[in-house]
């Protein structure tokens, strides 16, 4: 690995640190599906909590494992996720989960990808160091998704979502922190 290479990747590896710990506690997530080309349009609210995992943690090494890694705890740190979510309108349930995520050099691995429960990995960027860029690629799809920290009681996502070099969805949220 070339000196320059080696400095990016320390330098995206601490800048995700950083935003991750940031990330930490729980939020109340407002977005808003539009299906494109029509625009039809869906809201959702979520209860979403994020807890920042170190290196050489369980649940990095078991991520690791999944993603067939040769050693287990070369993951510098990650995030664990869940959440619960319903619509806005109707106050149906619409899902509840969890992910991992799991940060070597520009790489983010997940153990599972937004429309999949299969593993999946995302290649990211930062803009600015309260800009985290994601490219998650897979089954012909394309998910680019920014999250934006705005001071220390919000955040905002964009996804958008392609198929076939088409913008399938947008998705697009106001995170508030409650804790």
């Amino acid at each position: 690995m070339t000196t320059s290479l080696h400095f990016q990747s320390t330098t995206s590896e601490s800048l995700i640190a950083a935003f991750f710990q940031r990330s930490e506690g729980e939020w109340r997530s407002e977005r808003r599906y539009y299906t494109l080309p029509d625009g039809e349009s869906k809201e959702m609210v979520s209860l979403v909590k994020i807890r920042f995992l170190e290196s050489g943690c369980l649940e990095l090494r078991d991520l690791a494992r999944l993603h067939q890694l040769t050693d287990e705890t070369i993951m510098t740190c990650g995030a664990a996720v869940t959440w619960d979510s319903e619509n806005s309108v109707s106050g149906k349930k619409e899902s509840k989960g969890s992910t991992l995520f799991g940060v070597l050099e520009t790489t983010l691995y997940r153990d599972r990808g937004f429309a999949t429960p299969k593993p999946v990995t995302a290649e990211f960027y930062f803009t600015n160091p309260e800009t985290l860029c994601l490219k998650t690629e897979y089954k012909d799809s394309v998910f680019e998704e920014e999250l934006k920290l705005v001071g220390h009681k919000y955040r905002t996502r964009q996804t958008i979502i392609s198929r076939a070099g088409e913008q399938q969805m947008i998705g697009q949220y106001l995170e508030k922190r409650i804790c």
